[in-house]
């Protein structure tokens, strides 16, 4: 292949293999606008400024890679290992980031508007200052990211917020009875009271402070007789009996944090039901 760049075109069989000849900042600059680089090992190179435009990098690994001030509008970054990367002041407008593995990547000021981040992993990732315009995030990690000062970034969040802000709500849950083997699963039917802390993270699963306990149910919806105990499938001493209120003293209020301490629920019914 042969690529070019601002010092000239480099030849190689392979992009590993001209890195390998001409050294990890050789690409700084470089034209690689509809690239097929599927796959590729871009650990530590040195892309600023490069134009990556329309470019494939689906599960390539860029771990630690340099692309301040890339161009990457419309690229396939899904499935890409981009763990540490620095993408400070990047223009990855309607790039394609499904799933990709951003863990503690530099996003500052980088534009994001219209890209697709769904299932991605931003956990530790910098997005301050990110433009966020028509950012797509559902099912994201954002656990510990930061957000802080980036455009948009509230009518983002909302259109992942699935829970009311006010107002009681019901809540489903899958729980088990210990009394035959295999247990039996018990869809419980919960009120979450207004004044309960509640959230979701950027999925469907949501977390509660408290709720009370308004009926057992088979998996059909049939009622169980009243004495009926459910438990936890995670804490065998957490139980369920109809009509109690029941409480999480550690509820964690970070809402990213989406398997954190907290009464966790679906806001349908069908969810709860289906949940493994």
């Amino acid at each position: 292949m042969k690529i070019n760049t601002p010092n000239g075109i480099l030849e190689g069989e392979s992009i590993e293999a001209i890195l390998k000849k001409y050294g990890r900042d050789c690409l700084r600059g470089a034209n690689l606008r509809g690239a097929d680089l599927r796959y590729a090992d871009l650990r530590y190179a040195d892309l600023r400024g490069a134009d990556l435009r329309y470019v494939n990098l689906s599960h390539a690994n860029l771990r630690g890679a340099d692309l301040r001030y890339a161009d990457l509008r419309y690229a396939d970054l899904r499935y890409a290992n981009l763990r540490y990367v620095n993408l400070s002041h990047a223009n990855l407008r309607g790039a394609d980031l499904w799933s990709a593995n951003l863990w503690s990547a530099n996003l500052h000021l980088a534009i994001l508007s219209y890209v697709n981040l769904c299932h991605a992993s931003l956990n530790g990732a910098d997005l301050s200052g990110a433009d966020l315009r028509g950012v797509r995030l559902w099912s994201a990690d954002l656990s510990y990211a930061d957000l802080s000062h980036a455009n948009h970034v509230k009518l983002s969040l909302a259109k992942i917020s699935i829970l009311p802000d006010e107002g009681d709500i019901i809540g489903w849950k899958k729980a088990w009875t210990d009394n035959e083997m295999p247990a039996t699963p018990v869809i419980v039917k919960l009120l979450i009271p207004a004044d309960a802390q509640r959230s979701n993270a950027t999925g469907r699963k949501c977390r509660a402070s408290k709720a009370r306990i308004l009926d057992l149910q088979d998996q059909q919806g049939n009622s169980l007789p009243p004495d009926t105990t459910a438990y936890s499938g995670y804490d065998t001493d957490f139980t369920y009996k109809k009509g109690e209120t029941i409480h999480v003293e550690d509820f964690d209020t970070n809402r990213w944090n989406e398997c954190a301490p907290g009464i966790h629920f679906f806001i349908t019914r069908i969810e709860a039901v289906e949940h493994y």
